[in-house]
């Protein structure tokens, strides 16, 4: 939302040295995400002149210019040539005198053109960013509105700063000049001019037809016309000055007032040319195969779900998102239907999105709108018709308002100070509440005994609701001050002798209308604690239980990413959302259970619309990212969960947030959550080690793959067993297998080549995923020191062949098993294949020592232990020792 501080200053009484930047200092302060703020470069001088003579000088292009004499108020005229000819002599006009910076960082000076010194120029509309008056030519003020010589900047308002606020969900009311008003009131403590604040003239009796067939999705229709507009009327500056700063473009008198209206309160509002309805406008949802071509010329296929505005013809409009081109106003309309209403949010939303349309009124619906507003918005862009475009306001209205009332709520006084562990009273806290339009009154006692049961005994506070209907004025109608509730900010709250109820009073809230965000008591705590101020929260670290230090799964796993970091290997954090593109890169058959995920109901991306099952689909994304950028040399990791959707799952309840869920209610939200194992992923792709004086460079291999799977497993204690197998993405027959007490606890290995293609990573990248938490519990509870042996170490080696499936990590432990005790260390140092050994087969050669604690070894006793080490190996693969 972009907010022209004039316009702010408009309703709001802010200090005049106040500079935008302070105002979004304090905006800030309370909670709104100001990003930037945009100061004008517009420096003079710019002064008011009058034309005291011209002369018409054709010119062999066919262009034919003015040399004009101006009074700018000094003793002589200034001489200046302008390429317009919407003047004559005595016309006041905007002069830029030479050193002057107009907008868009265009400075002026004197300079010969045409045959003569021009000392400055006359301005245009455009050129001083007032948007296009439709005359095309330069600004002639009124007669009387100036004096030559008179400050052209301040007498237009040219220079201002416009703020431009990030407004989140729950704060749609801030998608206007009234919402950002109202908080900048609350944060300088001064009143608010409420916009709104309009009166209302419309007699309900009469008025355009209009019937609501869907009241869920639209609770609220006003309908106001306007006759005989002047269509050749055009938009004054000051409105199309706003509407450009703002980030809209100026188009009609009609189309530029309700667009004016949207962002001065925030109401969408749609206009019609009454001469081209047909009947009785409907409010209704689509019919099959009924069609409608919005403002945009586009046609519009329509489904059962979305909500339309409809006359005799059929659809003349999507209800919240854009007119029909049908009705639309033109330049030749004279008279018109304003429209404005109050539709579902959730409807609107799901309609901008099938339909990939998304409008300024559409974002308003869907963040939610005031729906006390619309009477008060069609009666000020009626009351702005008629008196910048000459229409006549007819005195019937049509008003269908369903809406329901917001509902009270109760909670301790104190309830804020204890969330926030600040010093914050029970006065502070009505005070807050009532500035952004909460009403607080005292209740009777025992207005909500369920509170009063669970230990809290105290007088309470109860409200009566205040919406559009809460104060009366004429004929029983809502008065302006009514308009969405509450006190008026910056005035006297109303809660009288609050300030004397001890901090365990009961308070019962009413929000106002235009803040559905507001529901539980921790809602109306945030509310406080940001008017109190963030920064007056004290920072307070809760103590440390003594005795107490990491957990044994903790320091496990801070040991594996030191281990891992020690290894070379950088961390990195990805999203941990997924998306079927992701499984078919990585090659995933259809039936692969991590095909099956949990899906997000309003996810991030459509494409990626899962949570992860598997950390190689992040982090390949993360990998591609880092190669297109050049980055081609990566040995990266990650850990975090996967979500592993059961089979069978019940939907969670929603507990009340009045008292602690049951111990059944927590039980049943743990069963539907998905299995959440912590998994570590690892990437690696081009050099392992790089070039340089000592040789060429290292590219990482599948074996480089398994030993960081080794050095996480040994990182916790235990030694992985490991076997060729294929499972995607990696590659056939270079993929291994860990497993750690007979379960497997991840792979690793070369990615497949196709794999690689699909991420754009170099060829024979190698990945690793690991179940942490399955190596984590595997690990053994402690870790006992073996004794040192001073005696001397026997060396043997023995080579083997055996069937080529089988896996080396079985044969070293068959090897172990027989050796005995006597075995210190085994390590497997080379692998052959070849014709010598035959078909089908491979050599394993292993270096095994053996030594006694307490004496040396004998040569029979060495012989005998690797003899018996061979033994097993020959009877459980078939081993043949390799002699020579």
């Amino acid at each position: 939302m972009r907010v022209p501080l004039s316009w702010l200053r408009e309703y709001v009484d802010l200090p005049a040295e106040v500079t935008g930047r302070d105002v979004a200092e304090k905006l800030i302060r309370a909670g709104l995400e100001v990003e930037t703020v945009e100061e004008s470069d517009l420096s003079g001088p710019l002064v008011v002149g009058t034309v005291l003579t011209y002369e018409n000088e054709p010119q062999k292009n066919g262009k034919t210019i003015r040399w004009c004499s101006l009074d700018i108020g000094k003793d002589e005229p200034q001489w200046v040539v302008c390429g317009a000819h919407n003047f004559e002599v005595g016309d006041l006009v905007v002069v830029v005198l030479p050193g002057a910076v107009l907008p868009g960082g265009f400075a002026i000076s004197a300079r010969k053109t045409y045959g003569h010194v021009s000392n400055g120029m006359i301005c245009s509309s455009s050129e001083l960013g007032l948007g296009d008056d439709g005359t095309h030519g330069i600004v002639v003020l009124e007669p009387g509105e100036a004096q030559p010589g008179d400050d052209a900047i301040e007498l237009l308002s040219l220079r201002d700063d416009v703020l431009d606020i990030a407004v989140t969900p729950d704060r749609g009311y801030c998608l206007s000049i009234r919402g950002v008003a109202r908080e900048a009131a609350t944060a300088y403590g001064v009143p608010l001019k409420d916009p709104a604040g309009v009166a209302l003239d419309g007699d309900q009796k009469g008025g355009y037809p209009v019937r609501i067939e869907d009241e869920h999705g639209c609770d609220v229709f006003v309908a106001r016309t306007v006759t005989g507009i002047d269509p050749d009327a055009t938009s004054p500056r000051w409105m199309q000055k706003r509407l450009l700063a703002s980030g809209m473009r100026p188009i009609s008198i009609a189309v530029d007032i309700t667009n004016y209206v949207m962002l001065e309160l925030g109401n969408p509002i749609h206009g019609y040319d009454k001469n081209l309805l047909s009947g009785e406008i409907v409010v209704r949802r689509a019919q099959p195969g009924e069609k409608l071509v919005t403002l945009d010329d586009q046609t519009r296929e329509l489904g059962p779900e979305d909500l339309l505005i409809t006359d005799g013809s059929g659809p003349i409009g999507l209800a919240g998102v854009m007119g029909g081109a049908t009705t639309e106003l033109s330049p030749t309309t004279r008279d018109v239907v304003i429209e404005a209403a109050h539709f579902d949010p959730i409807v609107i939303a799901r309609t901008s999105r099938r339909h990939k349309l998304s409008t300024e009124g559409s974002k308003r619906w869907e963040r939610t709108v005031d729906p006390s507003l619309p009477r008060y918005a069609a009666q000020r862009v009626a009351n702005l018709l008629r008196d910048l475009a000459g229409g006549t306001i007819e005195p019937a209205e049509t008003l269908i308002d369903v809406h329901r009332l917001p509902e009270p709520v109760t909670f301790r006084a104190d309830h804020a100070a204890r969330v926030a562990g600040a010093p914050i009273t029970v006065e502070e806290t009505v005070r807050h509440l009532e500035s952004v339009g909460c009403t607080v009154v005292p209740a009777e006692p025992g207005a909500r005994p369920a509170l009063l049961a669970a230990g809290v005994h105290a007088t309470a506070l109860v409200v009566e609701p205040r919406s559009g209907a809460a104060a009366t004025g004429t004929a029983g109608e809502p008065g302006p001050a009514a308009v969405g509730g509450g006190a008026p900010v910056g005035g006297e709250h109303t809660a009288h002798g609050v300030a004397a109820l001890a901090g365990d009073a009961l308070l019962t809230v009413t929000p106002p209308s235009w803040r559905p965000d507001l529901r539980d008591p921790n809602d109306f705590a945030e509310e406080v604690i940001r008017l109190f101020g963030y920064d007056n929260v004290p920072s307070v670290l809760p103590p440390a239980p003594g005795g107490q230090g990491l957990t044994v799964s903790q320091t496990r796993r801070r040991r594996i990413a030191t281990a891992l970091v020690g290894a070379g290997l950088t961390e990195v954090v990805s999203y941990p959302f997924a998306g079927d593109a992701d499984f078919d890169a990585m090659g995933l058959p259809a039936d692969d259970p991590r095909r099956t995920t949990v899906k997000l109901v309003n996810p991030l991306s459509d494409e990626e619309p899962s949570m992860q099952t598997t950390l190689l689909a992040t982090l390949l994304r993360t990998a591609e990212r880092n190669v297109g950028r050049g980055n081609t040399d990566l040995a990266i990791f990650q850990t975090g969960l996967v979500f592993l959707p059961k089979a069978e799952t019940k939907p969670a309840p929603l507990p009340s947030v009045a008292q602690r869920p049951s111990d059944a209610e927590i039980k049943s939200l743990y069963d539907a959550l998905p299995d959440q194992p912590l998994h570590l992923g690892v990437v690696l792709t081009g050099a392992r080690t790089p070039a340089g004086w000592w040789g060429k460079a290292q590219p990482a291999a599948w074996s480089d793959a398994v030993q960081i799977a080794r050095v996480v497993a040994n990182a916790v204690g235990v030694e992985p067993v490991v076997r060729n197998v294929e499972v995607a993405p990696w590659h056939p027959g270079r993929c291994a297998e860990l497993s750690v007490g007979g379960k497997v606890v991840g792979h690793a290995g070369e990615l497949h080549p196709k794999v690689c293609q699909a991420f754009g990573l170099p060829a024979r990248s190698g990945a690793v995923e690991l179940d942490l938490d399955a190596l984590i519990t595997a690990a053994p509870s402690s870790v006992t020191a073996e004794p040192f042996s001073s005696y001397p170490v026997a060396k043997e080696d023995v080579a083997l062949i055996v069937p080529a499936d089988a896996a080396a990590a079985e044969v070293e432990a068959a090897l172990v098993e027989g050796a005995g005790t006597l075995l210190e260390s085994i390590r497997l140092f080379d692998l052959y294949t070849g014709e010598q050994i035959g078909a089908g087969k491979k050599s394993l050669a292993f270096a095994l020592r053996f030594r006694a604690p307490d004496r040396t070894l004998k040569e029979n006793e060495v012989a005998d232990a690797r003899q018996a080490a061979v033994q097993v190996a020959v009877d459980r693969f078939g081993a043949v020792q390799r002699v020579g």
